[in-house]
Parts: C-alpha cells; sequence; structure tokens
C-alpha cells in the first residue's frame, strides 16, 4: 500500500487523469456494448412455468378486471336485480368494446356463464378483459381501456367502478418505486453533504468523499450495464449500488483523511504523511474492502437471480471504491497538500480540522477497561434483549395491498376485490404443455381436464375460486384460477399448496403426454421465500468462516476473530429484534407510517446479514487496527484500548452517521419493503458503531489481555518498509 500510494503521490497528474479516464471508459463501454440484457429465471415450480412461456416466445396477454359494485350496497340490492349496476355493467362492457382494437375477450357478468362473474354475496359484478396486442402497443391499448373505464365512472357517480389487474398492479408498483427512489435521492444526497460538512469542518475536505463516491458510482454503473448482458440486473441492484457506493467511499475516505492529518499534526510532511496514511488506514481500506466484497459474494450460493445482479453490483462497487482509495485518493490529498482543510466552516471548522482524540469515547473506553466484565456483560445482555422478539420473526413478503397505502386508487381496488371475489386481482397461472408432443394440449382429454377445475374449484373448500379462464401462448395453454388470497399469507399459501398437491394431480395427473407448473405473484413468493430459506444456513456458513479466515490472516489471533464474529452477531441479532418488534408486530405503526401484516420480507434477514457483516467490518477493522498499533508502539492493553478507541471510534461515529443519515430516508417511503430495510440497516449500523465498537469491542479485547494478539512483545516495533523509489 505505501508503494502504490507512493507512485501515486509522485505521478499524481497522471492517477487523477487515469482514474477519470476509467470512469469516462467504463460509461462508454456501457452505451456502445452491442447485444440484449440477460434476463432472470425465477425459482421453483414458477421458474419452470417461466422458462416453458420465454420458449414460446410471447406471453399471456396482461388481464385487467373492474369491480362494479353500489356505493351504498343495502341500497342497492342483489347485482342481478339493481337496475343501476345493470345499466353500469352494460355502459362499460359496451365502452370497452367500442375501443378500437384496444381490448379482446371482454366477459361480463350478464352475459354468457355470467353467474362465475357474481360474487358469492349477490352484490357485486366483475367484468373482466385483456389489453389487446401487439407488444409495442400494450400500454397505448391499456391507456385506452382505463380511460373508458374512467369516463364510464364519471356517467355512474351512484356505482362503483374498480380497475385492478396484471397491468394496474404492475404499473403501481413501478411508479412507486421509481417515485420512492427520486424521493430517497433528493433526500439523502443533500442530507449527506450537510453531515459530512459537520463532519470535516471545511468545504473542499468534504467535497473529496463526495467526488470518490460519485466517481466510484458512475463507474460501476458503466460496468454494470457491460456485465449485465450475462448476469440479470434490476432496478433494485441500482439502488443498492447507489446506497453501497455512497456508504464505502465515504468510510474509506473518512479513514484516509483522518489519518493524514493525524500524521500531519504529528509534525510530518504531506508526502511522509501519506505513506504512513497508506500503511495503516490504506491496509485496513483493502483489508475490509476485500472482507465486504467476499461476504457479499455468500448470496450467491442462493442460486437466485435476483440476487446475482445485485451481488455483482455490490462487489463492483466496493471494489471500485477501494481501488480509488488507494491511488487517486493519495494523489488528490498529494495536490491539495495543507489546502485541504481551507475552506473552513465559521464555529466548527477549526475544532474539526484539529484531528483530536475523542474526548468522549476516550472517557467511555476508560471506564469499559476499568470493569470490562460489568460494562461488557450490561451491553451483550441489552443486545440479547433487544434480540428477543427475533425469536417469533415470521418470513413473508407484502402483497401490493401490504405494500402500498390503499389511498392509491389502484391498491383500493385490490382490496375491495379481493372482499368480493378472492384471489381475482392476481390468479395463479397454471401453464400446460406437451412434454414430448407439443400438440398434446389440443387434445380432449387436456380439455375435459380444464374444464373439470371449475368444479374442482367449487369443491376445494374456498382454496380456489371463480372466475377460472384460459388462454393460448404459442404451443402452451395458461388457465388462471384464482387462489383464495391473491397475497403471500398463510391463506395464500395454503391454496397454493391446495392447488399443487390436489387440484392439479386430479385433474391433469391423468392425461398422458403433458407437463404443468404454477406461476403468478403467490407462487413466485412462495417458492422465492422457500429457496431463500432453504440456502439461508449456507450462507451464514460461508460468511462466517470467510470472515473468521481473513480476521486470522489480518491479525494472527483466532481469539479477536472468533470475538469479531460473536460481537457483530450480537448486533446483527439485536437489528432482527427491532425489525421484528416494529414491523412484524405493529409497534410505532403510525409514527412510521405503515400498517403491519404480521411478516418480516423474506429477503430481507439475509440481506441484511451479508450486507451488515461486510459494512461493520469496515468499523472494526479501523478500531482493531488501531488499538494493535499502539500495542506495536509499546503501550499495555488498556492503554492500547483507550488509545485506540478514542482515536478511532470518533471517525467510526461520523461515518456510522452518514451511513445512518443514508439508510434512514428509506422510512420515508412508501413500499413498506423499503420501511423495513431503512429502519433494519439503520438500527444495526447505529449499534454497531456505538455499542459494539465502543464498550463491547474494547471490553472483550481488555478481558483477552496479551493473547488478543499473540507474539507481538510491546515496544518492539514491525519492521518499517522501505519507501517507494529508495
Amino acid at each position: 500500500m505505501e508503494r502504490v500510494a507512493g507512485w501515486s503521490v509522485r505521478h499524481r497528474a497522471l492517477a487523477i487523469v487515469g482514474w477519470f479516464a476509467l470512469v469516462v471508459v467504463a460509461v462508454l463501454a456501457s452505451a456502445v456494448m452491442p447485444g440484449e440484457m440477460a434476463s432472470s429465471t425465477d425459482p421453483g415450480d414458477s421458474g419452470r412455468a417461466g422458462r416453458v412461456l420465454d420458449a414460446q416466445q410471447k406471453y399471456p396477454r396482461p388481464q385487467e378486471n373492474v369491480l362494479v359494485q353500489a356505493r351504498t350496497p343495502d341500497a342497492s340490492g342483489p347485482f342481478t336485480r339493481s337496475p343501476e349496476l345493470r345499466r353500469a355493467t352494460e355502459d362499460l362492457v359496451a365502452a370497452l368494446r367500442r375501443t378500437p382494437g384496444a381490448v379482446t375477450a371482454v366477459r361480463s357478468p350478464l352475459g354468457r356463464d355470467g353467474g362465475r362473474l357474481v360474487s358469492k354475496d349477490g352484490r357485486s359484478g366483475l367484468v373482466t378483459f385483456e389489453v389487446a396486442g401487439p407488444d409495442e402497443r400494450t400500454s397505448e391499448h391499456y391507456d385506452a381501456a382505463t380511460e373508458a373505464v374512467k369516463t364510464v365512472q364519471a356517467r355512474h357517480p351512484g356505482v362503483r367502478l374498480a380497475q385492478a389487474g396484471d397491468r394496474s398492479l404492475s404499473s403501481v408498483v413501478d411508479e412507486g418505486i421509481k417515485g420512492d427512489f427520486k424521493r430517497a435521492e433528493f433526500f439523502s444526497l443533500p442530507l449527506t453533504v450537510v453531515i459530512l460538512l459537520v463532519v470535516f469542518g471545511s468545504l473542499i475536505a468534504a467535497a473529496i468523499p463526495l467526488l470518490l463516491a460519485a466517481t466510484t458510482v458512475v463507474g460501476t454503473f458503466g460496468f454494470l450495464q457491460v456485465l449485465a448482458h450475462w448476469v440479470p440486473v434490476n432496478s433494485a441492484t441500482s439502488s443498492m449500488v447507489l446506497l453501497i457506493g455512497v456508504a464505502v467511499g465515504v468510510d474509506y475516505s473518512l479513514f484516509y483523511l483522518r489519518r493524514a492529518r493525524e500524521e500531519r499534526a504529528a509534525g510530518h510532511g504531506v508526502a511522509e504523511a501519506l505513506r504512513t496514511t497508506a500503511r495503516t488506514s490504506g491496509r485496513v481500506v483493502v483489508v475490509s474492502g476485500l472482507t465486504v466484497m467476499l461476504c457479499l459474494g455468500g448470496l450467491l450460493l442462493t442460486g437466485l437471480d435476483n440476487f446475482k445482479g445485485l451481488t455483482t453490483g455490490a462487489v463492483l462497487v466496493v471494489g471500485v471504491a477501494m481501488v480509488g482509495s488507494v491511488t487517486v485518493l493519495p494523489a488528490l490529498l498529494a495536490l491539495l497538500g495543507h489546502r485541504v482543510d481551507k475552506a473552513r466552516i465559521p464555529w466548527v471548522g477549526r475544532r474539526r480540522t484539529a484531528a483530536d482524540r475523542s474526548r468522549v469515547w476516550a472517557a467511555v473506553a476508560r471506564a469499559v477497561v476499568r470493569r470490562p466484565l460489568v460494562w461488557g456483560g450490561s451491553a451483550a445482555l441489552a443486545l440479547l434483549l433487544l434480540a428477543l422478539p427475533a425469536l417469533g420473526m415470521r418470513l413473508q413478503d407484502a402483497a401490493v395491498t401490504d405494500s402500498l397505502s390503499r389511498s392509491v386508487p389502484t391498491v383500493d381496488a385490490a382490496a375491495r376485490m379481493q372482499e368480493a371475489f378472492p384471489g381475482a386481482p392476481a390468479p395463479a397461472s397454471v401453464v400446460i404443455w406437451g412434454a414430448r408432443d407439443p400438440g398434446a394440449v389440443d387434445s380432449p382429454a387436456v380439455r375435459k381436464a380444464v374444464e373439470s377445475l371449475h368444479g374442482r374449484a367449487a369443491a376445494s373448500g374456498g382454496a380456489l375460486n371463480e372466475p377460472i379462464s384460459t388462454a393460448r401462448v404459442g404451443r402452451a395453454l395458461v388457465v388462471r384460477v384464482p387462489l383464495a388470497s391473491f397475497g403471500t399469507d398463510e391463506t395464500a399459501n395454503r391454496a397454493l399448496e391446495t392447488l399443487r398437491k390436489r387440484t392439479l394431480p386430479a385433474a391433469l395427473g391423468g392425461v398422458a403426454g403433458i407437463d404443468y407448473a404454477v406461476s403468478g405473484k403467490t407462487a413466485f413468493s412462495y417458492d422465492f421465500t422457500q429457496r431463500v430459506t432453504d440456502r439461508t444456513p449456507y450462507v451464514f456458513a460461508f460468511v462466517l468462516v470467510l470472515a473468521f479466515v481473513l480476521l486470522v490472516v489480518a491479525f494472527r489471533s483466532p481469539a479477536v476473530a472468533l470475538v469479531s464474529i460473536v460481537l457483530n452477531l450480537l448486533s446483527l441479532g439485536a437489528a432482527y429484534g427491532v425489525l421484528t418488534w416494529v414491523f412484524q408486530d405493529g409497534h410505532l405503526s403510525s409514527a412510521l407510517g405503515f400498517t403491519s401484516y404480521g411478516g418480516v420480507v423474506g429477503w430481507l434477514p439475509l440481506f441484511m446479514f451479508v450486507i451488515l457483516f461486510g459494512l461493520s467490518m469496515d468499523y472494526h477493522i479501523f478500531v482493531l487496527s488501531r488499538i494493535r498499533e499502539r500495542r506495536h508502539a509499546g503501550a499495555e492493553v488498556r492503554e492500547a484500548v483507550v488509545g485506540g478507541v478514542a482515536s478511532g471510534a470518533g471517525v467510526v461515529t461520523s461515518a456510522a452517521v452518514i451511513m445512518t443519515a443514508a439508510f434512514s430516508v428509506f422510512v420515508v417511503l412508501s413500499a413498506i419493503e423499503y420501511k423495513m430495510m431503512g429502519v433494519g440497516l439503520a438500527v444495526a449500523v447505529l449499534i454497531d458503531a456505538t455499542l459494539v465498537r465502543g464498550v463491547l469491542l474494547p471490553a472483550a479485547i481488555t478481558l483477552l489481555g496479551r493473547t488478543a494478539f499473540p507474539g507481538l512483545t510491546p515496544g518492539a516495533r514491525s519492521p518499517r518498509p522501505r519507501r517507494a523509489g529508495r
């Protein structure tokens, strides 16, 4: 690291220009790279269905549903005997059919077999239609159909026409995600800038982490667009790249700038200060960066395409930030020299640019090392108490009606439709295809078996519902079967299991030459959560063993490595407990603006484990390195702990404040999944940077005593690396 920094300092112009050239090349490469982007495949049975439809190179047309019911149900009477409801239904059907080629397969509760489109209580009707193709005109046709529904609604104010279906539910989710991330970007960037100004006390010094983070994220996006031709990348990947890129870019800059300031304050010149910084903080950045990258790689063990792009993007952005921090960052600091502390902020500038030790953390550390058992035991007990609610954590993804507020018209429509026609907003899709003969789906046996599903739905005890519809897609047949719930709760899962394990084998199991699989929103969530649950132990084992090995290599102390892992697990368990207590149990729902649906998003605990275990290593390795340096310099254990915490914990706190603020922005977003992620990550970082690094870590090192760093003789410094060029 010292040699790399020495080269950057001597060739600062080349290092800076080279870095920006790398970013430009990444952006240009993403723009000129030919070919199609890689697509993801769903896991389990829903993935099989998706692959069959992919092979047809066409997909079922989006189905939309319009709920027809009186705004005052008690006054309307049964649907079939209400003139007002009948007129509105006839008007709606006529308006839809008048749209020029926009819709097909219009079905009405007043038409043939219309009884299946009347609710069980007889008070609501359901009009269904498919949005016509071709694909390039689907959006135009959907808009025309939606406008027709709105026009009819205006003519019948006493009737509620509530639309929800494949396209409308997907659109509201997509629009919600886009709006959420625009709000996140709007809040997070100014907030990060303000905190950086307070932390550094200088406009120039605060601009350096922003520059590194911005170029890192832009360059990563460029490289990621190139890799997207082979690795499936979704919108969540871009958001995580931005979040992690800003976090590690700011962290690494803080570690570097703080140490450089300390060395200059000790009387060293800029070049000497940067060499020492590279040998100490530079090494910490590389070790922690590699640890984060390898820990993130554990997500690949899930085998889920959704995590492949996320893992690739996260590993790439950490790697780019790490390279930038040990190359262009020393060059920038060498170019600026003492001018890095110019343009000070009034009132806070002089104190912040002085690089003093933290008096607060020094006082805390002194108290801890005097009574390590009392302080460490109390802190550990507090974390264990916080973790207790996690024992009852129930993994369950949020349906659209759980995720978004009912103030959104489509969400309210889906909720009302679910009450009148369970499962109708997003039914399960049974894909049937010829196992050997593609024409097998046209056989009379298949038609008879599909028709029998109507009777089996009625006999399913409420697990399956009407209306069932079919659509031909290439050489496959898609049968839409509404489940007891279109969500992801226990009712929906039991209905899905009934369909897969009882109804379909009874109806289709005896038909020769065909195969089938079930997809849909409920099926995908069920299969995804099942895969995550099955693979989680492997991911945990991989990350824990890998972290242990890396820490042993970095500090040559199995005891320190083991203690580090235990401390990380304690902070993570506490974050899990808070997450469960808040969102699953519904506490603070009014303050945070959500309605509990009784579960925690299935992918979040695993995602939090990998992300936080990696990111917390930044803080952990930084503070441990400061303690180890003082032991090398001859300090006794307690003195080394106090000095290391006092000089390192302040930087860690500053970095944690920035990261916590970035994560907390997600709490103001609309989707409950992002609120969960924001609260979970923010709480974990806050606990990790305060209670764990400020109390538990010094208590543990004090109790370990001389065994913390075996083979280390106080006062005997490690051989100083030769300066580059000597």
